[in-house]
């Protein structure tokens, strides 16, 4: 115990260098009242409470993201969610902006209003934005029993609504590469309806990360529309009903990479300059979400429909793919997912709550390309030779059409065994069919330990069952490849199948003094068949295969201060995950780095042994019409894994971004609020390289932004 004590004495250190506002929740308090409110309001903000009561996050540790940390966060709103994650202890950043939490590849589960929203298709959009948020949180550790399938963290959205966000509100952001980012909301209550309503467009000159280290990128335009809709009506003081929709529609051009060599010859041509490539990809999600809320005495619950269409189009450069790649594929995969999650709480006796719930999901993917490629023609200059690629095109068509169903249960209880001690113990089952059909039982516990209202300590065990996402298993039909240059290295298919892991966590978080929160966080996963993923040729998505172990262990330290005009923050995380022996989609990989891997534990490629955050903020005469917030945050990363020798063996060069923000208050006459917003982003202009363009799975090189400048100005109606 002594040692834990030491890394949260560490952790204060940081304290003075730090938008998250990070804590562990505690053992669940009465709710305060709400009578001094409107009716109307009152039964809202009820249903709310009630709401957040049915799924806990009792035994996790939770990281809140308050209206206050994200408008701390470099460009506020208008920063792409994983940006504002970033910015929470262990989460690393990748290309095509996606980001891993405690060792996984993705596996983040997204929720809106307590409805877990399935994953897409989108590799290079966010589908969510941090202007839909009223709170936004994400909860990792040994997650209790309602959280499955998706647990390397939960990102919690509760969506504004008309009661937290009265009135209209508009904005412009313009700056670096072209950006130009306009946006609107509105909200307001009738009766007993209530309705919000936000937009965005997005449009700049770095749609993805350059491929190179300059500071304008070549070919990286993108346009991007954002919308959700929110309705809630209360039926009675017991009852609400709520519809949420939204999605995004996004394009995107492929960045290039200048001074490239063609590795084949097309119509006797072998020369093309890789900087006028034109690849392309459209990128759109679109779902919906009607919830009914009920509660009675001590029993609430809430059912809800959920439905998720999403689709992918690639488009190539018809020669210079050939050329480049010996492959040109014309592709398009859409992804359709509905179903029902209800979740209820019982409080039973004083001591037990029992919760209990259940998903259904049915998804659709189907895919379909038509593709030229180069045949493989005899070796002119040695018959006996194997044959080589010849420089004529021939078409191929390649399909697919995959269903799968899910199915999850789960059933817990909070047992409140000393006043100062709670444990939640449950139990849930999933199972998945298609591809394959896998299912298992997972056992969960936590306790939390509260022996003065200034200490919290917790610890838990969870066992996990992660299926790959249905939209992100290949289903490649090698036979149509056969003969041509696109014919893989490695024929061999077996299926994807299930994570399954061990999980243990611990944790302390201390209170010293008022507003200020130090923590220690720790954790290992031992798993059979780790999923990961890769990005493998075009068009340019994630595919799922699998490791047959691995092993993953880390720690976290983080710290927080929040009283009066200042904001405070740091985290610093360490982990390690060592895999071994690709045992699924083996035909994306050559031969010699199979061999290798079945035999040696490494590195995975999205490992980053060292994350660190940190970021401070102040409001200058706060509480007034002039009111000025100045911030200031640093992002640290050691280097995601490249291969030099063998698969990812080196970490890559270790790199620090400093942000700066400056956002002043008008009193403009007849002004319900006006705000300018200066953001300068990477002001040191710092180069780093998130990707080299090697490792197991890495598709493309790419660069972190280099130094920009963004302007805002905002104004409430």
């Amino acid at each position: 115990m002594r040692r834990v004590f030491g890394w949260s004495s560490i952790c204060g250190l940081f304290v003075g260098v730090a938008s998250a506002s990070a804590q562990t929740e505690p053992a669940p308090q009465d709710q305060p009242a709400t009578q001094s409110l409107p009716g109307i309001t009152v039964t809202a903000t009820k249903m709310d409470e009630e709401r957040s009561a049915i799924l806990p996050s009792l035994g996790a540790t939770k990281y809140d993201f308050s209206r206050t940390a994200v408008q701390n966060t470099p460009q506020g709103e208008n920063a792409p969610l994983n940006q504002v994650l970033l910015r929470a202890p262990g989460v690393v950043q990748d290309g095509f902006g996606q980001i891993h939490v405690r060792g996984d590849h993705g596996s983040l589960q997204y929720r809106l209003d307590g409805v877990q929203l399935p994953e897409g298709l989108a590799l290079f959009s966010q589908v969510l934005s941090p202007r839909f948020a009223n709170s936004l949180s994400l909860l990792t550790g040994a997650l209790p029993a309602q959280y499955g399938l998706r647990t390397a963290g939960v990102v919690d959205i509760g969506v504004k609504s008309g009661t937290t966000n009265p009135g209209a509100e508009a904005s412009f952001m313009g700056g670096s590469y072209n950006w130009v980012q306009p946006s609107a909301q509105y909200g307001g209550r009738s009766g007993a309806i209530d309705y919000f309503a936000v937009g965005q467009y997005v449009a700049n000159s770095i749609g993805i990360e350059n491929p190179s280290s300059a500071w304008t990128p070549i070919h990286d335009d993108t346009s991007q529309w954002y919308a959700l809709a929110k309705v809630t009506g209360i039926v009675d003081e017991s009852t609400r009903l709520s519809f949420i929709g939204g999605g995004i529609n996004a394009r995107y051009q492929i960045p290039n990479n200048i001074n490239q060599v063609p590795d084949f010859t097309v119509f006797g041509n072998s020369g093309w300059d890789s900087s006028i490539l034109d690849q392309r990809q459209w990128e759109s999600t679109y779902f919906g979400i009607a919830s009914l809320q009920k509660t009675y005495q001590d029993f609430n619950m809430q059912l809800s429909g959920f439905a998720r269409y999403s689709q992918l189009n690639y488009q190539p450069d018809a020669i210079g793919d050939l050329l480049y790649n010996g492959f040109a594929p014309w592709a398009q995969r859409t992804s359709f997912a509905n179903g029902v999650q209800g979740d209820a709480s019982w409080k039973v006796i004083p001591k037990h709550t029992l919760r209990g719930g259940f998903l259904v999901q049915r998804e659709r993917v189907t895919s379909f390309a038509q593709a030229n490629t180069l045949p493989l023609v005899p070796d002119p200059a040695d018959p006996d030779a194997p044959a080589i690629p010849g420089d004529t095109p021939v078409g191929i068509t390649d399909g697919s059409d995959l269903t799968g169903w899910t199915y999850s249960v789960y059933l817990q209880d909070e047992w409140k065994v000393l006043p100062t001690l709670t444990v939640n113990a449950g139990l849930r089952f999933d199972a998945i069919t298609g591809p394959v059909g896998e299912n298992q039982f997972s056992p969960r516990v936590n306790a939390v330990w509260e022996p003065t209202p200034e200490i919290t300590l917790r610890a838990g065990y969870a066992r996990y069952f992660v299926p790959a996402p249905l939209n992100q298993v290949s289903v490649a039909a090698l036979a149509a490849a056969a003969g041509t240059g696109a014919a893989p290295e490695v024929m061999a298919n077996d299926p994807v199948r299930a994570e399954r892991s061990h999980n243990i966590h611990i944790g302390l978080a201390v209170k010293p003094v008022d507003g200020l929160t130090i923590g220690f966080s720790g954790f290992y996963k031992w798993a059979e068949n780790y999923l990961d993923k890769g990005q493998f040729g075009a068009p340019i998505f994630q595919t799922a295969f699998n490791y047959s172990n691995a092993q993953v262990r880390g720690f976290e330290l983080f710290a927080n201060y929040d009283k009066g005009p200042w904001s405070l923050y740091a985290n610093l995380a360490w982990s390690q995950v060592n895999s071994i022996n690709i045992n699924s989609a083996q035909f994306n990989f050559e031969q010699a780095e199979l061999d290798f891997i079945a035999s040696n534990w490494i590195f995975a490629d999205h490992n980053q042994s060292w994350t660190g955050s940190a970021g401070a903020a102040y409001v200058f005469n706060m509480d007034t019409d002039w009111a000025t917030r100045v911030s200031a945050d640093v992002l640290y990363g050691n280097g995601l894994r490249q291969t030099i020798v063998t698969p990812n063996d080196t970490a890559l060069p270790a790199y620090a971004t400093l942000n700066l923000s400056v956002t002043q208050r008008l009193p403009i006459n007849g002004s319900k609020g006006t705000n300018v917003r200066f953001d300068a982003v990477n002001v040191t202009d710092g180069q780093y390289q998130l990707r080299t363009g090697t490792g197991v799975g890495v598709g493309a090189p790419q660069f972190g932004m280099r130094r920009a400048f963004f302007v805002t100005l905002s104004q409430e109606f």
